[in-house]
């Protein structure tokens, strides 16, 4: 057996150490599993979350209404089109992304619980939320990242972030893409008993609620009414999870949840080869799409992210599009903000323009930049690697192989993906197995679909 075969067989004794967490007793028959029961009993209520995130300076952060962006897309929508484009300005949270607030609630409850660390496996702003929270409850923080290629080299996004995680005192070790990670991840829990603070734990998700929940109480009293839709960047799903969930939680049941990622369709996450052909590390198709299709791949036995349960559309924008919005927030409306929030804001920027002048569109999230995550950074480095730039239509952008940018707003296209094709995708992970009665009522609510058409699509796969 190799090292990593041994590792694998303590995989659930060394999650159920390192999360105090018991998954076990959430298993139903089956596929089956009760997820609301995972949520109430990881032990905060949403009035204790809120407070645990006020007493850390998380939260309540301002929603901004982008009046010059909203101008600026009704140059491009037909009379009387145009939706108010809002915009909840997450960079000010402290370690400046929403990713503080889902911190904030795992580190509290690792000091809770007498851990003497937290270890996180991101190379996203997570690392660097979990960090500063580690840093002001007073625990021992380590950040797992995949950093290199095989030749060494990296993006400056990835290094930016990681100086932040050590400007917050957080001990950072750097991986080449591939599998290691996962296995490294693993053995500094074993090794070190520190808290498993997994981006996909209840406790992750439920600090992303009060999110949602801020986004309908904050336009409600402004405009007396909920948001029509929310754009939310979706990446492994549980920015989308929380920011729903904290929405029907106020009473917005209606609000459309509508996922945005970046589109890099053809490249593979997990290649050496494609590792620095991207220009944008997270919030893309390459996290987005498995990560809906099969959520309990993250490093839970059960994760709390289950985007497919709340999502009403996902739209696809390019690079080159999110570069394009990126620097026309920082003209217009004089807010120079990070790459991730800003996929949302491109999707919104075409999606206003599909909906008429009194409706709301709210961005959910904006995130902080610093020098790596700057646009001509990664521009920059794009071109090293032998990406093409040129002007044009999105269109004819092929990830990999060049960035296009729009020559106007009127470029900024968004491209819908089916959402069925998305469900059925999730649905062949079951083929050919025959399904209980409870199995099929877990996927009614995993998919927010009805019995019988999942019964349908069941027999489409299996008959394939």
């Amino acid at each position: 057996m190799t090292k990593y075969e041994k590792m694998m067989t303590k995989k659930q004794e060394i999650m159920k150490d390192s999360l105090n967490l018991d998954y076990e007793k959430f298993e139903l028959e089956g596929i089956a599993f009760d997820y609301e029961k995972m949520m109430n009993d990881a032990g905060y209520d949403f009035e204790a979350v809120k407070k645990i995130q006020e007493d850390n300076h998380v939260g309540d952060t301002p929603l901004v209404e982008l009046k010059q962006i909203t101008k600026y897309a009704r140059k491009f929508a037909k009379k009387g089109y145009g939706a108010r484009i809002f915009l909840k300005d997450e960079a000010l949270n402290l370690s400046g992304s929403f990713k503080a607030r889902r911190a904030v609630i795992s580190v509290y409850h690792a000091k809770k619980m007498g851990y003497k660390g937290v270890v996180a496996a991101t190379s996203g702003n997570y690392g660097a939320a979990v960090a500063a929270m580690a840093a002001r409850l007073n625990l021992k923080c380590i950040i797992v990242q995949e950093v290199f290629d095989s030749k060494d080299i990296s993006q400056p996004e990835i290094i930016e972030k990681a100086r932040r995680c050590e400007a917050y005192g957080a001990e950072v070790i750097q991986l080449s893409v591939g599998p290691e990670l996962f296995y490294e991840f693993l053995n500094i829990l074993d090794q070190t008993k520190y808290f498993n603070a997994s981006l996909y734990s209840p406790y992750g998700i439920k600090g992303i609620e009060t999110l949602g929940y801020e986004i309908a109480d904050e336009v409600l009293k402004k405009e007396k009414r909920y948001p029509d839709a929310v754009v939310i960047t979706n990446a492994g799903g549980g920015n989308l999870t929380g920011t729903a969930r904290g929405l029907r939680y106020h009473g917005a049941k209606d609000t459309k949840i509508i996922a945005a990622s970046v589109d890099l369709s053809g490249l593979h996450m997990a290649s050496d080869h494609d590792f620095n052909l991207k220009s944008f590390t997270t919030g893309h198709t390459g996290f987005g799409i498995p990560f809906s299709t099969f959520p309990d791949r993250s490093d839970v036995p059960r994760s709390a992210a289950r985007p497919l349960r709340y999502m009403d559309q996902y739209v696809l924008m390019t690079q080159g599009a999110v570069f394009f919005i990126t620097e026309a927030l920082s003209l217009l409306e004089g807010m120079e903000r990070g790459p991730a929030g800003n996929i949302s804001l491109a999707a919104a920027f075409s999606l206003a323009q599909t909906m008429k002048e009194d409706e709301i569109i709210v961005v959910q999230e904006s995130e902080y930049t610093g020098a790596g995550k700057h646009f001509n950074s990664q521009i920059s480095f794009a071109k090293k690697q032998g990406i093409i730039l040129e002007f044009g239509s999105c269109e004819k952008e092929v990830a990999g192989k060049n960035l296009v940018f729009p020559k106007s707003g009127k470029d900024v296209i968004h491209k819908e993906l089916n959402l069925m094709d998305l469900k059925k995708s999730y649905l062949k992970h079951y083929k050919d197995k025959i399904l209980s009665k409870q199995e099929y009522a877990y996927l009614k609510e995993e998919l927010n679909l009805n019995i019988d058409k999942i019964i349908k699509m069941m027999e489409e796969i299996n008959e394939s």
